[in-house]
């Protein structure tokens, strides 16, 4: 398919280079679509950003489509870590006719980048646009892993209706389902009823409260390193460093822990796709939101070069295994540690016939604490919550 039918270039000047300053920025390097006749070269592609002029489903937050040039804008002017990432920048997809025109448009590009091996990384409009490109992902027949880094759960109230505060129920109901698991990352109590928590336990997913993954941000790792898509509510960054979102409140992360998160998504060798949400440069002060979107793409791309390759499903010869009873359980609970990266995995029983099936996630993602708790004779919760989904 020619992805390019659907995107226009960004109408932004000629990305600035280095200014005569020693040093290559992210100008330098970018194989950018700046005009009519030049459309970047996906072939040897490592991630493709791409803007979407789209926010009519975004609740609160008219103006985000306008997102995706002023982050550019800032992301270009920054050094490059490492030059030999390959990157390319596809332009703006354009606002269809209908949204479901351009969910069409997206769900299209996604699927063809993934598949190709090309990580979409995705800026603006509305949250909404995470249903798309989970629908990518069904168009390639890969059941995935969602983790969103969102102060809400987006459940909404109305199932016929998806927009950004009813994308995730969208997912749970369509049908052929490809959800595995979905994360959500940074829930804020006050905005969140009960009824909705209990309904996350029943469906064994995933929730961890602000206060807890600040105050222990490294357990944050392994579970953005089990996901296949983060998709990033900007409004989960409290206003004073995200002003730029009509629904900023005075709480949520620092924009260094959002950087942190982020970074700890490049560095997983099983993250295939991002999206950075509901920016809007009407909200926005001297463009402080668009720098911290771009500085977060930064970390990204930064840990994007660093990645390991040491998922234990490929060679378990590079791990060193651990064994582990726990008292009452049948199964035990079987740990990897790499000896790359040292970074943990636990495996959990699967039917061999559904080993292909749940190929990308009988390995869970685990910490050294969940390793040390097993051996107090405690299940990790990671593990129980997988144990449930397969049995």
């Amino acid at each position: 398919m020619d992805i390019a039918i659907y995107f226009e270039p960004p109408g932004m000047e000629e990305p600035a280079g280095d200014n005569g300053l020693p040093g290559k920025r992210y100008a330098d390097i970018v194989d950018a679509y700046t005009d009519k006749r030049h459309f970047p070269d996906l072939t040897h592609a490592d991630i493709a950003i791409l803007g979407v002029l789209d926010d009519r489903h975004s609740v609160n937050n008219e103006g985000c489509a306008m997102a995706a040039n002023l982050v550019r804008k800032n992301l270009y002017s920054l050094f490059a870590g490492n030059v030999s990432l390959r990157l390319a920048d596809l332009g703006n997809i354009r606002q269809g006719h209908s949204i479901d025109d351009t969910y069409f448009a997206l769900t299209n590009v996604a699927a063809t980048l993934i598949g190709q091996g090309v990580i979409p990384l995705v800026i603006g409009g509305g949250q909404d646009l995470s249903y798309p490109m989970y629908r990518a992902y069904e168009q390639i027949g890969q059941i995935i892993n969602i983790v969103a880094v969102d102060p809400m759960f987006d459940l909404g109230k109305d199932s016929k209706v998806n927009d950004s505060r009813s994308y995730l129920s969208s997912i749970i109901l369509h049908q052929p389902n490809f959800l595995f698991n979905y994360t959500n990352i940074g829930y804020q109590s006050y905005y969140v009823d009960r009824e909705a928590v209990s309904l996350m336990e029943k469906l064994y997913f995933d929730t961890y409260r602000l206060g807890r993954v600040r105050d222990d941000m490294e357990e944050v790792e392994p579970v953005v390193r089990n996901a296949d898509m983060l998709s990033i509510d900007i409004s989960a960054v409290r206003s004073a460093d995200a002003p730029g979102n009509g629904n900023a409140t005075p709480n949520g992360f620092s924009g260094e822990e959002l950087c942190r998160i982020v970074r700890y998504a490049g560095l997983s060798d099983k993250l295939s796709a991002i999206g950075f949400f509901e920016y809007n440069p009407v909200y926005d002060r001297q463009e402080q939101t668009a720098m911290l979107i771009a500085q977060a793409i930064w970390y990204f791309l930064e840990g994007f070069t660093q990645r390991k390759d040491d998922y234990p499903a490929r060679a378990r010869d590079k791990y060193v295994k651990f064994h582990v009873k726990i008292k009452g359980q049948k199964d035990e609970i079987v740990f990897y540690k790499s000896k790359k990266s040292e970074r943990w995995w636990m495996e959990v029983p699967v039917e061999t016939d559904l080993m292909s099936k749940y190929e990308r996630h009988y390995m869970v993602p685990c910490s050294l604490r969940d390793y040390q708790d097993a051996c107090k004779n405690h299940i990790p919760d990671r593990w129980w919550q997988v144990y449930q989904k397969m049995m």
